[in-house]
């Protein structure tokens, strides 16, 4: 069967997937996705390791994550960004890289995918994530993708292929996931000071004077920008002295 008709297929049900994956003993574990679904993939290792080897082309490495207080994997800088995106997300309270092998049957042949992230969500949900540049997605990784999202819809995850971040989003998670660790937060009393400074709208950098010393504030300001106590518009224009900051109406914290 041509990978085509198999993306094309509409007969797919829970019960026609098999998962694998590793769980919190170790062990391999292999059963119907219809049987498994609750599993805390989030909270899983990977299911396969990440290489390196001399002269590749991707940058595989391992992401701390302030959600979690852990390393998850990555096998590029793309899913280094969307790792990172995953850390920043307000809705995400876990999630893990390589969760699983998803298996389904193509005429007499098993096929396998492991998507690149699960993330759980506040409301308990789940979502299966695979990175990929729109310009390089071939026929079978389409088809690959296209099941994936059908056996999650059939117990009831979000399925999302995600692509290139927009730049400005990205420079701007990049510069504060510098402060994402709590140890930037520790001054409690500069912490409160801070909050009051943008009780109103204000420019980032006038804001944090009125605190005090910037290399003391400003740590603090970005790790609560992280938290997202603290908003910033990141999608506009990159952080910058005149970017106005104010109390966010969620936050992390």
């Amino acid at each position: 069967m041509s990978t085509q008709v198999e993306a094309e297929r509409d007969d797919f049900g829970a019960t026609d997937f098999e998962i694998e994956f590793i769980d919190a003993a170790g062990s391999r574990c292999r059963g119907s996705l219809a049987q498994c679904w609750t599993v805390a993939f989030e909270e899983l290792p990977p299911i396969r390791g990440f290489g390196w080897s001399r002269g590749q082309q991707h940058f595989p490495g391992w992401w701390w994550s302030a959600t979690t207080d852990r390393h998850v994997g990555f096998e590029s800088w793309l899913e280094r960004d969307h790792a990172m995106r995953l850390d920043f997300d307000r809705e995400v309270v876990a999630f893990s890289s390589q969760p699983f092998w998803l298996y389904w049957q193509v005429g007499t042949r098993w096929r396998r995918h492991a998507p690149d992230f699960f993330a759980r969500l506040v409301g308990g949900g789940g979502v299966v994530v695979d990175v990929r540049p729109d310009d390089r997605i071939p026929d079978k990784d389409a088809g690959a993708f296209a099941v994936t999202a059908r056996a999650c819809g059939g117990v009831g995850w979000a399925f999302r292929r995600l692509g290139v971040m927009d730049p400005v989003l990205a420079a701007n998670l990049r510069w504060l996931s510098r402060y994402r660790h709590p140890r930037h937060g520790a001054r409690t009393d500069v912490v409160d000071q801070l909050v009051q400074a943008f009780a109103s709208p204000t420019p980032l950098v006038a804001g944090a004077a009125r605190v005090g010393d910037p290399l003391v504030v400003l740590p603090a300001l970005f790790h609560l920008l992280w938290q997202q106590v603290l908003a910033a518009d990141l999608d506009a224009a990159v952080l910058a002295g005149s970017s106005v900051v104010s109390v966010a109406s969620w936050s992390r914290a």
